[in-house]
């Protein structure tokens, strides 16, 4: 029952980031739309989805960015960072240079994000796959060194995926100057122009 005149409640912007090939949009597709397709096509630039999510008492709307793992997408970086509350960096348990190569996209966080305190999830992905190379503590390691929530997932068999979700909005959720300013601001902004303006909001008191 859609009535116009309700508010949209909280909107979130969160950001799948990783290596090609990790399954970041199986991650996405899963949660969003429960379907799993194993042979997707490489995302081209950027794919958006917008998924309702009631976590206790409260509805929030969650805007999830997909990007492309390839290197010649980077230069979409820094509007797409911009006003991230959440940010997904996915990779591969069975391929150990999708999480090498998680280095360069933590360092592409630290450069293009906004909020100093926006909450960061590693998530280890695709672990119904037998050869695994990325020990689950490998990814806990990383996980405490960065500060980062941690869970490995399937999008193929679903496990954890739900979970990883909402993990990551109970903490943004939990960090109130993350997410205060845009309470009142109706339908997702794209371009988010007001994020230059936030940006002096979170000081040092909420930094994880």
């Amino acid at each position: 029952s859609q009535r116009g005149m309700e508010p949209a409640g909280l909107t979130l912007k969160l950001l799948m980031v990783g290596d090609s090939g990790v399954g970041k949009s199986s991650l996405l597709r899963r949660f969003t739309d429960g379907a799993f397709e194993p042979s997707l096509k490489p995302t081209v630039g950027i794919d958006f989805k917008v998924k309702k999510m009631v976590l206790g008492a409260r509805a929030v709307q969650l805007a999830i960015w997909d990007t492309a793992g390839q290197e010649r997408f980077r230069t979409l970086t820094p509007s797409y960072y911009r006003g991230a509350q959440g940010v997904v960096l996915v990779y591969d348990v069975t391929g150990k240079d999708t999480f090498t190569g998680l280095g360069k996209w933590l360092n592409e966080l630290d450069m293009h994000t906004t909020n100093s305190s926006s909450v960061k999830m590693l998530v280890g992905n695709k672990t119904d796959k037998p050869d695994c190379e990325v020990e689950r503590k490998e990814g806990l390691q990383l996980a405490r060194k960065h500060s980062l929530l941690f869970i490995e997932t399937s999008a193929k068999t679903e496990d954890g995926v739900q979970q990883a979700f909402e993990e990551l909005v109970i903490k943004i959720l939990q960090t109130p100057c993350l997410w205060e300013m845009s309470t009142f601001r109706k339908g997702i902004n794209l371009v988010d122009s007001s994020a230059q303006q936030n940006k002096g909001l979170c000081s040092g008191h909420c930094l994880l």
